[in-house]
């Protein structure tokens, strides 16, 4: 796979200093903390460094970020497979949801000021074959797999914890653990990568985004 960055982000107020983001590179030896912060800007120019170098990326938003449109209307706003109790369209989820999609655009928007001619994509398989030198992802950090804050704060532990759960999914299979089937789906990953003007095929509008969910650390 080569040496990967990948960039996790806790979604929140920036006004109020509940944004946070962690980075880890992924070499053959493991995953090793390299950054990390509490605005936007930094995290881009993290995700940057890596793809100036020639590296690939991962930038992993810890809010929903794909959802289902169901053909009936009476179960619009259903939870999606593998959400449990918490589901995308509850209060907690739906006001991340609104957040993620404006901080999202705005980062991706700069990540492609930053690295012009940027290829995206939010299917794991079109990243790995090489298809696309960005991978898009979303984290899922709650309930048993939330850890237990540090110094930092508990949004720098979330954006941590997070971006360790997607380099460790990385070095195996890349399988989802929440989809929108048997629904369709409307990928707001893909739709923040076209409004920033970045090169993502158009049929990804329609699928699932690569979720990660955070598991408990073992004791």
């Amino acid at each position: 796979m080569g040496e990967v960055r990948v960039v996790a982000v806790d979604v929140g107020s920036v006004r109020t200093g509940s944004f946070a983001w962690a980075a880890v590179d992924v070499p053959a030896g493991g995953p090793g903390l390299c950054g990390y912060g509490s605005d936007p800007a930094s995290a881009v120019a993290s995700a940057a460094e890596a793809l100036a170098a020639g590296r690939r990326a991962v930038l992993a938003l810890e809010a929903p970020m794909s959802v289902p449109v169901p053909q009936e209307w009476e179960q619009l706003g259903k939870g999606r497979a593998g959400e449990g109790n918490r589901a995308w369209s509850a209060s907690a989820g739906a006001g991340a949801l609104g957040t993620g999609l404006v901080q999202g655009a705005w980062m991706l928007s700069e990540l492609g000021r930053a690295v012009p001619g940027l290829t995206v994509t939010t299917q794991a398989g079109r990243w790995t074959g090489g298809d696309a030198r960005l991978l898009l992802v979303e984290a899922f950090v709650s309930g048993a797999g939330k850890p237990v804050a540090t110094v930092l704060g508990q949004h720098a532990a979330d954006a941590e914890a997070a971006a360790r759960a997607v380099a460790d999914r990385l070095g195996g299979e890349a399988g989802t653990d929440v989809v929108c089937a048997p629904h369709r789906a409307f990928n707001l990953l893909a739709a923040q990568a076209m409004w920033a003007g970045l090169e993502i095929g158009a049929d990804e509008l329609e699928t699932d985004v690569l979720v990660v969910r955070a598991r408990p650390v073992s004791t």
